[in-house]
């Protein structure tokens, strides 16, 4: 099974848990004049490759779940600017197509939701999301500020490897 996990900010990251390993890719991004943008080819080839585990490329045919993806389900925020709420709301969109296209079940999951549950008596802080991979993935490559998004993704795929039947 394929537990997958998606931040989809610009500075997210998409994250996937197996039996036998662990990935965090950054979100790819292009730029475009001087403003970077979601890379939705390289994220569709990403997903593509992370919901075929090694030596299953018959997984659809078989018709027995393989992957399963939680998606970060976000919406504006006060005070969050004008272009950088359609950026994050665009970056939601693509995923949810690159899914849908895939077929590929997923849930759509708050913020507040996977929080509770994997930052359960802790601080809700970016940092803390660091804190937290680093305790339960101590191999992953979380450990800079900047490595949120990753974090975010690594615990959102985590949440939903605990709370799904699969």
């Amino acid at each position: 099974m394929v537990y997958i996990g998606i931040d989809p900010g610009l500075d997210g990251a998409i994250a996937a848990i197996t039996n036998e390993d662990l990935v965090i890719i950054d979100t790819p991004t292009v730029k475009v004049g001087k403003k970077r943008q979601m890379d939705a080819k390289a994220a569709a080839a990403i997903l593509k490759s992370l919901r075929v585990p090694k030596g299953n490329k018959d997984w659809i045919v078989s018709n027995q779940p393989q992957v399963i993806c939680a998606l970060e389900k976000v919406h504006s925020m006060p005070k969050q600017g004008v272009v950088s709420t359609f950026t994050f709301g665009e970056g939601y969109g693509i995923w949810k197509g690159i899914l849908a296209a895939f077929s590929i079940p997923h849930e759509l999951v708050t913020p507040q939701a996977w929080k509770k549950l994997m930052l359960s008596g802790r601080s809700k802080e970016k940092g803390a999301t660091i804190l937290r991979v680093q305790q339960l993935f101590p191999g992953a490559d979380v450990h800079l500020k900047k490595h949120h998004g990753r974090a975010d993704a690594l615990l959102l795929a985590e949440y939903i490897r605990r709370t799904t039947n699969h």
